[in-house]
């Protein structure tokens, strides 16, 4: 592909200079003055949900990269660049994401891509991206061998390109764990899962948390993430008598599978982890006592996403932030604020990808969410998490903390 870059790196340096003087200066700055963007479009990509059942959370991250882009453009924060977003669709499934991640790295003037929203889509992302030195910071991937590898005992990271600025399923499952054995009391608990690569990693790290803390695991079963009957598995699971019902996988079957749970008279708690975090699942059939772990601090109540959330207010987006549009808007100005120390005053090209990688794997700064640093792995070094439950029809948060 014959890139934006390429077509600008073809054209001659004095009519680059004589360009700076003339009418190229379109973009005007928070001050009101022009920004000078003679050098071309820069882009960052975006990889998540846009359409199916999770869009809901995939359109808040497309808005929270969009807001970040153009508060950048108006601060005229890549020097002769103007910031553009390319937003693709992965529609929640690996081969989707392919094709998207795909046709992102064939783009020269991708600076680098905020997403994915699914771990089992970023599996698929990763060595895409990584082909071509792009930097993928995630808002929401939470499975911990995206970073570490296979193996918890021999942690290896697969792919120096990859970031993420959200806590990670081996934190979040035993932070779960902990409140629903230790401060609820609930000791008999039932898991069930979707078998996908999130759903499955993050009911293991519960189980073995649950275990540790005195509970006990009375059944495991397997769903499909489209099934839509559930009396089948509830059977089961009612049997054996838990005290609550944990759930590896997303909203859209979560939220009918409470539902369908309580209609059989399995009165108990069914929590879950970020995936059913979202007001859908609630609509789905979610109901009063239902619970949930998210990554960080509810939004709302950071002092630091108060700028976040007028602003996104203010551009008047059609759909909500959701559960990862303060992590969304945070990864994408990680991209930004290293694309502009990488380019500096001078002009992006390939040979600027490496140290593009090394200055998000070094970027220090305080986001919408709190404090943004990567550690070795390209893990966040922010655990903070919550646990929110179904009250009066909505989420409410009811503990906060680090996780150890």
């Amino acid at each position: 592909m014959f890139s934006r870059v390429a077509r600008l790196v073809a054209v001659p340096a004095a009519l680059l200079a004589l360009a700076a003087c003339g009418t190229n200066k379109t973009e005007s700055s928070a001050s009101g003055a022009a920004c000078d963007t003679t050098k071309g479009t820069l882009v960052v990509g975006v990889v998540a949900p846009l359409t199916g059942n999770v869009s809901a959370v995939g359109l808040g991250i497309r808005n929270a990269t969009q807001l970040a882009v153009d508060e950048a453009n108006a601060k005229c924060a890549v020097k002769g660049y103007k910031l553009a977003v390319d937003a693709e669709d992965d529609q929640a499934t690996p081969q989707t994401g392919a094709q998207a991640a795909s046709k992102l790295a064939a783009d020269d003037a991708v600076l680098g891509v905020v997403g994915t929203f699914n771990s089992s889509v970023a599996q698929v992302v990763q060595p895409i991206l990584n082909g071509k030195k792009i930097p993928m910071v995630s808002p929401a991937n939470t499975n911990p061998a995206l970073t570490r590898g296979e193996d918890p005992a021999n942690p290896r990271r697969p792919f120096d390109t990859y970031f993420r600025v959200c806590a990670t399923d081996d934190f979040q499952g035993p932070y779960a764990a902990d409140y629903l054995v230790k401060t609820a009391g609930k000791k008999k608990i039932a898991i069930i899962q979707d078998g996908k690569t999130y759903g499955k990693g993050l009911a293991k790290e519960f189980a073995r948390k649950v275990t540790a803390d005195g509970g006990q695991i009375v059944d495991q079963e397997q769903v499909g993430e489209t099934d839509t009957d559930f009396s089948g598995v509830l059977t089961k699971v009612k049997a054996a008598k838990p005290d609550a019902i944990y759930y590896g996988g997303e909203y859209p079957a979560a939220g009918p599978l409470s539902k369908q749970a309580a209609g059989l008279g399995l009165n108990v708690a069914v929590m879950g982890g970020d995936g059913i975090y979202d007001p859908k699942f609630i609509a789905l059939g979610g109901k009063e006592g239902d619970l949930a772990t998210s990554v960080g601090a509810p939004t709302e109540s950071l002092d630091s996403a108060k700028d976040f959330v007028k602003a996104y207010t203010a551009k008047n987006f059609k759909d909500p932030y959701a559960a990862y549009g303060a992590f969304a808007y945070d990864a994408a100005n990680v991209v930004i604020a290293s694309a502009a120390k990488t380019i500096g005053d001078g002009a992006w090209s390939a040979a600027s990808r490496d140290a593009l990688v090394k200055n998000v794997g070094s970027y220090t700064g305080n986001g919408a969410t709190g404090a943004i640093a990567f550690d070795q792995y390209g893990d966040s070094t922010n655990k903070v998490l919550t646990v929110y439950q179904v009250s009066g029809g909505s989420w409410k948060p009811v503990l906060t903390g680090a996780a150890s």
